[in-house]
């Protein structure tokens, strides 16, 4: 995921908002790419606001305006005096180190002042927990440094508003917009000769501009405290274009029971910064962005015309390429993009990691480029560090919760280029798939923000629907700390559900005698790891998620090597794409796929094919033309925020195949058989029971995650992103078909609402034993026996708190407008397809009747949910359980013809209770009477009930 795109994607800084969001009047910017040209009226032909940057400001200590000059100088020590014994080292800034104490300071030249660099965090120890992970960038910055009086302030410039230069908008800007001075640092000594000006590098980042502290306050409730005396410079290097500077802080506090800790109350980390000049004159011109291909993007708010429609200008975030022969079709760059594999990566990664990265030449080779991008070994003994700016690396860590990657990338914020990039991925990936690990927790909390957290660790960030929580439950979302915000904000690839696929898809080989030590299970985790570093070195490239990656092949199709290894597996490696196993009695083809996609192709020929152009506007009828073909199914496109929309089925994460809907169907049968077979295979001989347990729950998850990829198809809508114009383009909005819509709703009936959905044989559910490990670090189950009931409720509040949320209700009115009439589902339907098919019972000649505690579980949520809604009740405050809680928050905004259904169909469930009831009363078993009893009763309380206003 860059950037992060997770998807992606996971694209870190906590600082980034504030550093890019002021301007200092009076300082303008000078474009990357040469000169400006007059504005006209398109978004491509507007410049930087620019103008020469000012003098340094003159200081109150002398007569003249060159704060240089001899007369009237601040009374300083001794430029010889103050750096008499320590280390020299030269390069963009010349720092002076004391060996002893880490003291540094840095020479600042006047030609240095009110010039741009750039300024990046990266976390480069960690505690191995909380996202608190080793290589996580923490962000970045732009500043300058400024004379006033006899300090040096150090600021961060605005890039965020902008106008021609010499235009009367420029002037207003400059005027209307603040840079933000973070510090003020007091000059100790000023050059005879040189007139460079000496300043104590310990008050900028000790001080800790990376925002550490606060992201902490974040994940302990009072936080850390940063303990500057103890704080210190642990490495210093200077080169001519960036000097690499690298601190160690100290931190102290509450207890926080972290496992990942030796004691609780303190922690140390070290975060190197980078210090760079930023590319100019370098021949770069940014690109334009177009909303069919998913690119990061660099934007600002252009004020050169008010006759522009828009007021953005967005460019893509790429490499500068450039070939070396401009006329030939296809030509090596002058500067390829050269990734190093750090020297941690275990050996037996080392290849897959690199055919993984090696994947994009091929798409490159069609925008122009041969061997664009290479790979490189980190030397055991090498004398640089992966995080110095100048190296792109591949690097490897280790944590105590982290199953993740993330492919995050520097880049010019005033043109777009990327500038430097570094991909980590945790070493749990691969721990977490060779090894069992738990699923799901305990369910049986009794706060509403433990029902939270809970949820959260339970599903995939990406996807998580349940945390759009209205504003007045700020106070629960605010009291998750599972993952720090700062890291939520970046854009992370895969995750526990990513690892639970691959577990799932492992369990599914072993149960084909598949051994960990074969060759297949080698092939398997070589095919996973190249997939994963292609998609985090994609992040890296500047493309975004792509979450329609997967629905190129047809599900016959997925075991065709011949199709999967040309074409490829998917449209893109930039999806979350499930593993590809194949259905029993099938050849097994590709696990993942072996070559970039189509859309990948596509995309890097957007971003990278060249262009002869001056400015960019001149680049738009070649890009538009490229752009133009993406209603081609093979480049079928949708990224973070269309997943977020939780609208379109096709575009999920985890999912395989153009027909889900026959994809999902597959993995739940398998699942069953999985289950049948699962008490004669495990446990091995001698081994714990636990085995079992762990199994059990990573089936039953993957059996959920197959459950919501089907949920979107009712009431659910298509999105494109096609232009008018595009050939054979469908409208954005197109509602799902009658008949998928249909059967989605009953293959939900049949796998998670019917009395057959879930068949366990009583010998397996005895075996389902927890590990009884207690210790730091371990899980430990307090509740022995397995808690199936609870897991089942949980999917089927879920589920049913999805089916009848407001958001669906209201669009599925929406829908009855746009469509034909009997050519969408419409509320009617979907009330009395749910009633008859959870209450099938009351409709049934079953005598005697008898009512199972699952199918009696699943009519309690839904009588629940409808009571909810007649009286417009929310209980989020008082929830006891889980389902509860769910339900109280779905039905929080339901619309009047929703209500008014509630209505009709709880009188209807009450009158068919109370008819069942008179003429089976006695022949029921006692639970059954008692389930039907009660829900008559509370049924009519809540029909007589006065209604709450909303």
């Amino acid at each position: 995921m860059r950037r992060i795109a997770l998807g992606t994607a996971f694209a870190v800084g906590v600082l980034l908002a504030l550093v890019l969001g002021v301007h200092q009047p009076g300082v303008s910017l000078k474009p990357a790419w040469g000169r400006s040209s007059p504005a006209i009226a398109q978004p491509s032909a507007t410049s930087v606001a620019t103008q020469p940057p000012p003098k340094p400001l003159p200081s109150p200590f002398s007569s003249s305006a060159d704060s240089g000059t001899e007369e009237n100088k601040p009374d300083l020590k001794p430029f010889d005096r103050v750096t008499k014994n320590l280390k020299r080292l030269s390069g963009l800034f010349t720092l002076y180190q004391n060996d002893r104490t880490g003291q540094i300071y840095a020479e600042i030249s006047p030609t240095q002042l009110n010039q741009t660099y750039l300024c990046t965090f990266t976390l480069e120890s960690g505690i191995g927990q909380y996202g608190l992970y080793r290589g996580m960038p923490l962000g970045d910055l732009v500043f300058y440094f400024r004379r006033v009086n006899n300090n040096l302030e150090f600021v961060v410039r605005n890039v965020n508003f902008r106008a021609q230069r010499g235009s009367p908008a420029q002037r207003s800007v400059e005027r209307s917009f603040s840079d933000s001075v973070l510090y003020s640092l007091p000059i100790r000594s000023i050059h005879e000769q040189r007139k460079t000006m000496l300043i104590d590098f310990a008050p900028l980042f000790i001080s800790d501009i990376s925002g550490l502290s606060a992201s902490l306050g974040e994940l302990v409730e009072g936080g850390y405290t940063l303990d500057t005396d103890n704080s210190r410079f642990s490495l210093a290097k200077a080169f001519p274009k960036n000097v690499e500077l690298e601190v160690t802080f100290n931190f102290s506090g509450k207890n926080s029971g972290w496992s990942a800790l030796a004691d609780g109350r303190a922690f140390t980390l070290r975060v190197r910064y980078s210090l760079s000049e930023l590319p100019s004159n370098n021949n770069y011109r940014p690109r334009l962005a177009d909303s069919r291909v998913g690119y990061f993007i660099t934007a600002y708010k252009d004020f050169s015309d008010d006759r522009n429609r828009e007021r953005f200008v967005r460019y893509i975030n790429r490499w500068h390429l450039e070939k070396q022969d401009p006329h030939a079709a296809l030509s090596p760059p002058k500067q390829p993009i050269v990734f190093w594999l750090e020297n941690t990566i275990p050996l037996d990664y080392r290849q897959p990691i690199r055919e993984g990265v090696l994947m994009w030449n091929r798409a490159f080779e069609k925008a122009g480029f041969k061997d664009a991008i290479q790979v490189k070994q980190m030397p055991d003994r090498a004398d640089w560090d992966p995080a110095d700016i100048r190296y792109n690396t591949i690097r490897w860590f280790h944590a105590n919760d982290a199953i993740f990657a993330i492919g995050p990338s520097r880049v010019n914020p005033l043109t777009g280029q990327i500038l430097d990039a570094d991909v980590a991925i945790s070493a749990d990936f691969v721990r977490y798939i060779r090894n069992q690990f738990r699923v799901f927790g305990d369910l049986r909390q009794t706060q509403p923000q433990d029902f939270m957290a809970q949820l959260l660790n339970s599903h995939n960030l990406c996807r998580e629907k349940w945390l759009r929580l209205p504003e007045r439950f700020e106070a629960q979302r605010r009291s998750l700390r599972v993952i720090p915000q700062r890291l939520r904000e970046q854009d992370f690839c895969y995750g526990m559900e990513a690892a639970n696929h691959m577990r799932s898809a492992l369990v599914m080989l072993s149960f084909r005698n598949v051994l960990p030590s074969s060759d297949e299970m080698k092939r398997f985790l070589h095919e996973f790891l190249r997939e994963l570093a292609a998609h985090e070195v994609g992040h890296t490239l500047g493309l975004r998620h792509n979450f329609r990656g997967s629905t190129m092949l047809k599900p016959e199709e997925l075991q065709n090597t011949a199709i999967t290894r040309t074409k490829g597996l998917v449209g893109s490696v930039m999806d979350y794409n499930a593993p590809n196993i194949a259905p029993d009695g099938q050849t097994q083809g590709d696990y993942f796929t072996s070559v970039v996609g189509p859309y990948d192709e596509w995309a890097i020929a957007y971003g990278y094919t060249p262009i002869e152009a001056v400015i960019p506007s001149q680049e738009l009828p070649i890009l538009q033309k490229i752009a133009s073909r993406s209603p081609e199914p093979d480049l079928a496109y949708a990224t973070d925020e269309d997943l977020l929309a939780f609208l379109d089925p096709e575009v999920n994460a985890f999912d395989l195949s153009g027909n889900t809907l026959v994809h999902a169907k597959m993995r739940m049968d398998q699942a069953r058989k999985l289950w049948q077979r699962l008490e004669k295979r495990y446990p091995g001989r001698g081994e714990s029971y636990e085995e079992v347990r762990e199994i059990f729950d990573t089936i039953l998850s993957n059996y959920f995650s197959q459950i919501f990829d089907l949920v979107p198809y009712v009431g659910g809508q298509h999105f494109y992103r096609h232009h008018r114009g595009d050939a054979s383009v469908p409208r954005p909005f197109e509602p799902v078909a009658l008949e998928k819509q249909r059967q989605a709703l009953s293959l939900l009936q049949e796998y998670v609402f019917s009395d057959q959905a879930f068949q366990f044989s009583p010998a397996l559910l005895s075996e389902l034993a927890p590990s009884r490990w207690n210790h730091w670090g371990s899980f430990l189950d307090y509740r022995l026996d397995y808690p199936l009931h609870d897991q089942i409720t949980f999917l089927q509040s879920l589920v049913l708190s999805d089916l009848l949320s407001s958001d669906r209700l209201t669009r599925m009115l929406d829908d009855e407008l746009r469509s034909s009439p009997g050519q969408t589902l419409t509320l009617p339907e979907l009330f009395a397809s749910l009633q008859s098919g959870i209450w099938t019972e009351l409709w049934s000649n079953q005598q005697p009747l008898k009512i199972s505690s699952l199918r009696r579980a699943a009519q309690r949520q839904y009588m629940n949910l409808l009571i909810n809604m007649v009286l417009r009740t929310n209980s989020i405050e008082t929830a006891r359980t889980f389902p509860e809680f769910i339900i109280a928050v779905r039905t929080d905004a339901a619309p009047e013809d929703a209500r008014a259904l509630a209505w009709y169909n709880l009188r209807e469930l009450r009158d068919r209770i109370g008819s069942t009831l008179n003429r089976q009363r006695e022949e029921m078993d006692l639970a059954t009477r008692a389930h039907l009893q009660e829900s008559f009763d509370r049924i009519s309380k809540a029909l007589e009930a006065p209604l709450q206003s909303q």
